[in-house]
């Protein structure tokens, strides 16, 4: 097994119950990345459900998760035959963690009508863009490999653009193949696009993260953006597009968190 799949993995200890563990080796500044938590928490409901796909996953984040055991507690709401619903409330020493409520389906099996009707961003190719220059202590990046778009790099280094957005690749970087999991993770992988307005300063913790996944990615690296339109009150939106490397959207991402200045 490679990395993210080992580190995701989970047993199952009684009916509607798994045991896994949060690894420190998926953390921003030592707390645990939300994108792997909700993967850990979405591999317990695929485990419970009939379905073995994530359709949409939303994560309530109550308290930070930790390094260390964690009891994922699944409540089935619904068995369909195209689609499935469930809970999982994540606990690390009877304390309420998360709290993931998900629908289930086969990707294969969708069918309708398509349509795209916004812009694509232009992201640069893989190659043109650069590698995000992140702390020692962000474990997380040792996992992940991030390029951004070359013009933007500069608000990460100090010199804030004020777009309000941030793009580029990102895949794993032992080279696992991306399934629709691991697209949970890519939702929560790159640095918040609030720090195009203030730089690479402050505290930025989820509050919740909603993933829709739209399809079963093709092998490779894929292209991601992410911007952030609204900071009021301390508190933002951040909406995530991810495409395969064929350009195919995979996955849309919401979440709403806290921004706080040292």
């Amino acid at each position: 097994m490679l990395k993210f799949c080992r580190e995701t993995a989970l047993e199952q200890v009684a009916e509607n119950h798994w045991q896994g563990h949060i690894t420190p080796d998926w953390s921003i500044a030592g707390v645990p990345n939300g994108g792997y938590i909700m993967a850990l928490g979405a591999r317990a409901l695929q485990a419970a459900l009939p379905h073995s796909d994530p359709l949409t996953v939303s994560a309530h984040y109550l308290v930070p998760a930790q390094p260390g055991p964690v009891d994922c507690q699944v409540e089935v709401l619904r068995r369909g035959g195209s689609s499935s619903h469930g809970c999982v409330r994540l606990l690390q020493n009877g304390e309420l963690k998360v709290l993931l409520v998900a629908v289930f389906t086969d990707l294969a099996k969708l069918q309708g009508e398509s349509r795209i009707n916004a812009a694509r961003p232009d992201i640069k190719p893989y190659d043109d863009c650069v590698p995000l220059p992140l702390p020692d202590e962000f474990t997380f990046s040792r996992q992940v490999i991030q390029r951004v778009n070359p013009e933007q790099v500069q608000s990460l280094a100090g010199k804030p653009s004020g777009a309000g957005c941030l793009s580029g690749w990102t895949e794993l970087a032992d080279g696992a193949t991306t399934d629709p999991l691991s697209l949970l993770l890519f939702a929560d992988s790159f640095p918040p696009p609030v720090f195009s307005f203030y730089g690479p300063t402050g505290w930025v913790p989820t509050l919740e993260l909603t993933v829709q996944v739209r399809g079963k990615p093709a092998p490779g690296p894929l292209q991601c953006h992410f911007e952030t339109g609204y900071l009021t009150n301390g508190v933002l939106e951040e909406d995530g597009y991810l495409w395969d490397c064929d350009g195919h959207l995979v996955a849309i991402s919401r979440q709403m968190a806290k921004f706080r200045l040292p």
